[in-house]
């Protein structure tokens, strides 16, 4: 079973994962980036461009998602040398640092707070987040063109590429895509048809929503949501 709620981080999210069933559900890109907690292990999941699936058994997780853009700055390391990947935080960080914070979680009564409290620390030293890459999120989440976007905040487009990649660990256009993917998601959980689902998320039609689906979730849409209507 999942569930989160709102961090006190700015922006983040907290939640859990416990095993429901033997099927391990994908994990579809959503512009950010999470630290995780699995059986002692400590993770960083990396900003994906395609739909996730946990290798091995079901197992239980936590985890903090950070809003997008933000969790390079806290990690310290750009986003695109994480890209689709997920990785040990002891190959980010000092194996002694990553060590204590492993003791701190296991001793804590509950191990998602416990993430959000290592979180919360580091983040009282780390840089402030750009206020001009949370404005681009907002505007792209908007379904506002690249190019318009990039216009509005006075940013060429290879600066802008170039902010991205370090930032999101893709291009514009990318991180375009996989928020007009969350979008239509929403709006597909909420009962929408899926034509007027497409409209709305800023898709053609919906032969080109099904076709984006595809490509960034693995799946169409109605095995992603359960079944079909």
């Amino acid at each position: 079973m999942y569930a989160e709620r709102a961090s006190r981080l700015t922006g983040a999210v907290v939640w859990t994962n416990t095993p429901a069933g033997t099927g391990a559900r994908p994990v579809l890109p959503d512009g950010c980036m999470d630290l995780l907690w699995t059986e002692g292990r400590l993770l960083v999941a990396g900003p994906d461009t395609r739909a996730h699936v946990p290798d091995g058994p079901p197992r239980a997780w936590a985890g903090i998602r950070f809003f997008p853009g933000t969790a390079p700055a806290l990690l310290g390391v750009p986003a695109h040398e994480l890209r689709d990947r997920r990785v040990e935080l002891a190959d980010l960080w000092p194996a002694s640092r990553v060590g204590r914070l492993r003791d701190r979680i296991e001793a804590a009564p509950d191990a998602a707070t416990a993430l959000e409290d290592i979180a919360l620390d580091r983040s009282a030293w780390a840089a402030v987040p750009d206020p001009l890459l949370r404005r681009l999120v907002e505007c792209l989440d908007e379904g506002r063109p690249v190019a318009g976007t990039a216009d509005e905040l006075e940013l060429g487009a290879r600066q802008l590429h170039r902010r991205c990649l370090g930032a999101f660990g893709y291009g514009p256009k990318t991180l375009a895509r996989i928020l007009r993917l969350q979008r239509a998601l929403a709006l597909a959980r909420s009962g929408l048809p899926y034509a007027e689902t497409a409209v709305r998320a800023g898709y053609a039609d919906q032969p080109h929503l099904a076709r984006e689906v595809r490509e960034l979730a693995g799946r169409p849409l109605g095995r992603l949501l359960g079944g079909g209507r």
